[in-house]
């Protein structure tokens, strides 16, 4: 679709627009919209026909889920992968060898999530693929990416870590490189997944940092913009903005039918899938450490877990009333909605605060 474009254009100059990255990410951001929109409710109502019962609930969880998410469906990221993937074929331009990897990346790690769901719902427990060999699948996928990304990326950006705010810094990691970019993969996607527990709670968030990362892939990608903020350059990457593009247009359209009370949860389908693309995209913009801060909700979520079960391991005592963070708060008796909210607006904060890295001379 892209190279037809740019015939186009090139017979028509009223449309040379169509060359520019920015007006084919709000190309994106529409496009996938409104394929939520048009096909959100026949997905639904198809999922909902042949889950049953819904999504198993956790007997662990708060008891206030089992009766109002009961019957509600899963698998709902196959709405938002189906948006991407259409959107992005659409609009980006497919010969950049980045915009396959990230695009790779997001619906592998959304089938992995799939077999979780399909699995859950098939034995009807909350319990999906055994976690060793869902790790498994997960690590093996992120380093086929790394070993892709560490071959197409140019010196001296490839197998380095940049650090914030210190702009000529690249850290030389040489073969750590693989094992640090697949636990920046496989961290993102799990610490979304464990973010995933109320309603509206783990896209929001995903929005945020989604856009963040379009202004961060446009950026570094653009000569004039990396130079003047002092950016490593990144040669192709803007055309990951679009990308970002549909992933923001699906995950809104995803809302739409997420929000309070929802009509379908997005499940491990759609958590993992969002969190890999956020981890790839991260890896190749050279803002990795940035994405800690951005992401810093999800961080939160993922380290609330591995405090609460070593502390229960080392001593025999929860710091928190339930892990993840949030499970945490509704124990103390908030609403569903008063987390979902301030948890955003905490997301916020945390974004700004990852978009000030990108400082001024």
């Amino acid at each position: 679709m892209f190279y037809f474009l740019v015939q186009l254009s090139d017979q028509f100059h009223a449309l040379n627009v169509l060359r520019y990255i920015t007006f084919r990410s709000g190309g994106a951001v529409l496009t996938a919209l409104a394929i939520s929109f048009i096909f959100g409710p026949g997905i639904i109502a198809w999922l909902k026909s042949k889950q049953g019962d819904g999504q198993p609930i956790r007997t662990d969880g708060p008891e206030g889920h089992l009766v109002r998410k009961k019957g509600t469906p899963t698998m709902g990221g196959v709405l938002i992968l189906l948006a991407v993937t259409i959107s992005t074929l659409l609009w980006a331009d497919l010969a950049d060898p980045y915009v396959w990897i990230v695009l790779a990346m997001t619906v592998g790690f959304g089938l992995i999530g799939f077999f979780d769901d399909y699995t859950k719902l098939t034995r009807r427990s909350h319990h999906g693929l055994p976690a060793r060999l869902k790790l498994l699948l997960e690590i093996l996928l992120a380093g086929i990416g790394c070993i892709a990304l560490a071959f197409i990326m140019r010196q001296p950006l490839a197998n380095t870590l940049a650090v914030p705010f210190f702009k000529t810094v690249l850290v030389g990691l040489g073969w750590f490189f693989l094992p640090f970019g697949i636990l920046v993969v496989t961290g993102a996607a799990n610490a979304v997944n464990l973010t995933d527990g109320l309603d509206g709670l783990a896209i929001g968030p995903s929005l945020i940092a989604i856009g963040c990362f379009a202004l961060i892939a446009y950026l570094v990608g653009n000569t004039n913009y990396s130079d003047y903020l002092q950016l490593h350059h990144v040669p192709r990457a803007g055309e990951l903005a679009v990308f970002c593009g549909a992933m923001v247009g699906a995950g809104l359209g995803f809302l739409w039918f997420n929000a309070p009370p929802a009509s379908v949860f997005m499940g491990d389908t759609g958590s993992l899938s969002i969190g890999a693309a956020l981890g790839t995209i991260s890896i190749i913009t050279k803002h990795e450490l940035v994405l800690a801060i951005i992401g810093g909700l999800f961080v939160l979520e993922a380290v609330s877990v591995i405090v609460q079960v070593a502390s229960f391991k080392m001593t025999g005592r929860r710091v928190f009333r339930m892990a993840p963070l949030h499970h945490h708060f509704e124990q103390k008796g908030w609403e569903e909605p008063t987390i979902v909210i301030r948890f955003w607006i905490i997301a916020s904060i945390l974004a700004i605060a990852g978009l000030a890295t990108l400082k001024l001379r």
